[in-house]
C-alpha cells in the first residue's frame, strides 16, 4: 500500500484527500481507500502549502499520526506547463519541485482538472454513471471525456504499453458548427452581440453558454421573460466587473427549465441540451471510442432529467452516414461530483 495526497484545486474551493493506494490490474490501475478529506476556501491561503500543512495537522488530530505521503498529485483549474501552474483567479504560483521541498512528498504532479477527470473515470463504479446508450464496448478501444461547465473540456484515452494514458485537448475552443437555421441565428447573434470574429462551441455548451442561449431567444421573443429570471440576469450583469458573485445565472435558468415554471428556460435548456449532444456527437466520430464516451462536468447530472429525454441521444447520433458507427458507442453521464479528485489519486499512484 502507497499513501498517497491528492488534491482538486479550484479558485474557490479546494478538496484535499489523504488516500492508500494499493496497485492491481484494473483498468485503473489501484484501489484507493479514503483515510480522511476536507475542504477548504482557496482564497483563504496565500499557497497551497500552508493549506496542505494545516490538511495534514488536521489529520494528524484525527488520526493519531502524522501522515507521510510519498505521492501527490493536484488537479488544477487552468493549465499546467513544465510542472508549472498560475491559477487565473488566485494568486497563487504553483511549481512541482517547490512543492516537493515544502511539502517533503519525494513524488508531485500537478495537472489540468480536466485531464483529472480523464483518470477518474477509469476509477468509477457502476453507481456512478447513467448509461444513455449501451453501445458495444471494446476494452483496447479509445474512450472520450466531454464535459460542460464554467468552460468546456474535452479529452481522450487510450491503452498504451499495458497501462491507460490520458490525454488533455482544447477541443472546447474549436469553432462552433451550426446545424439548424435557429443556430445559425444564434451564432449571428454572437458575433454581433459579443463582436466576435469567431464564435467558440465552449460559448454555447457551457454555463456561460447557458444565459447566451437565454438571451438569444428572449431577445427573438420566442417566450416572454420572467421577472425572477430577468432579475437573476440583471443581478449577473452588474456582478460581472466584481470580485464577488452571488449569482449563478445559468443555475438560475437551469432550475426554473427543470421544474417547468418559465417557457423561456425550457427551451433555452431544450436548445443546449441538443448543442451538447451535437458536440459529444463530433468528438465522438473524430475518436470512435467504442471504449466509453463519458458526459462529465458540473452540469450534466444537474440536468440529467433533460439529458435522458431523448434530445441529446438523437442529437449525439444525428450525423448522417456515420450514424451508424456511433450507435455502437457506449454512452454514459457521470454523476460522482468527485471524479476529478479520485482522478488526481489515481494519477500520483502512477508517479515514479
Amino acid at each position: 500500500m502507497t499513501l498517497l495526497l491528492a488534491g482538486d484545486i479550484g479558485g474557490t474551493k479546494t478538496i484535499l484527500n489523504l488516500v492508500e493506494a494499493t496497485t492491481n490490474q484494473s483498468r485503473a490501475g489501484a484501489v484507493l481507500k479514503t483515510l480522511y478529506e476536507s475542504r477548504y476556501i482557496s482564497a483563504d491561503f496565500p499557497d497551497l502549502v500552508p493549506m496542505v500543512q494545516k490538511f495534514l495537522a488536521e489529520v494528524a488530530s484525527q488520526l493519531g499520526e502524522v501522515p507521510s505521503p510519498q505521492k501527490a498529485c493536484f488537479a488544477i483549474a487552468g493549465p499546467v506547463v513544465e510542472g508549472i501552474s498560475k491559477l487565473t483567479n488566485l494568486s497563487w504560483s504553483l511549481e512541482v519541485q517547490r512543492l516537493s521541498e515544502a511539502l517533503k512528498i519525494p513524488h508531485v504532479s500537478l495537472i489540468n482538472d480536466f485531464e483529472a477527470v480523464g483518470y477518474g473515470v477509469l476509477g468509477l463504479e457502476p453507481s456512478d454513471l447513467h448509461t444513455l446508450q449501451i453501445g458495444q464496448p471494446r476494452l483496447d478501444a479509445p474512450i472520450a471525456v466531454i464535459g460542460a461547465g464554467t468552460g468546456l473540456g474535452e479529452g481522450f484515452i487510450i491503452h498504451q504499453g499495458g497501462e491507460y494514458r490520458v490525454y488533455s485537448s482544447e477541443g472546447g475552443h474549436a469553432d462552433f458548427a451550426p446545424r439548424t437555421q435557429l443556430e445559425f441565428q444564434l451564432l449571428r447573434y454572437l458575433i454581433e452581440h459579443h463582436g466576435l470574429e469567431r464564435v467558440s462551441t465552449e460559448r454555447v455548451v457551457s454555463g456561460q453558454g447557458i444565459v447566451s442561449i437565454y438571451q438569444f431567444l428572449r431577445d427573438r421573443n420566442v417566450c416572454a421573460e420572467t421577472p425572477e429570471i430577468a432579475a437573476a440576469i440583471q443581478t449577473w450583469r452588474r456582478e460581472i466587473s466584481s470580485s464577488e458573485k452571488t449569482i449563478d445565472p445559468g443555475a438560475v435558468i437551469g432550475k426554473a427549465a427543470l421544474e417547468k415554471r418559465d417557457a423561456l428556460s425550457e427551451q433555452t435548456l431544450q436548445m443546449f441540451v441538443e448543442l451538447y449532444g451535437a458536440e459529444a456527437g463530433n468528438l465522438a466520430l473524430k475518436l470512435l471510442p467504442y471504449g466509453g464516451m463519458y458526459v462529465a462536468g458540473g452540469i450534466a447530472p444537474k440536468i440529467l432529467p433533460l439529458l435522458t429525454d431523448g434530445r441529446f441521444l438523437s442529437a449525439f447520433g444525428s450525423k448522417g452516414r456515420m450514424s451508424p458507427l456511433l450507435e455502437l458507442v457506449p454512452l454514459h453521464v457521470v454523476l460522482n461530483s468527485k471524479v476529478g479528485l479520485i482522478g488526481a489519486a489515481l494519477c500520483a499512484a502512477r508517479l515514479e
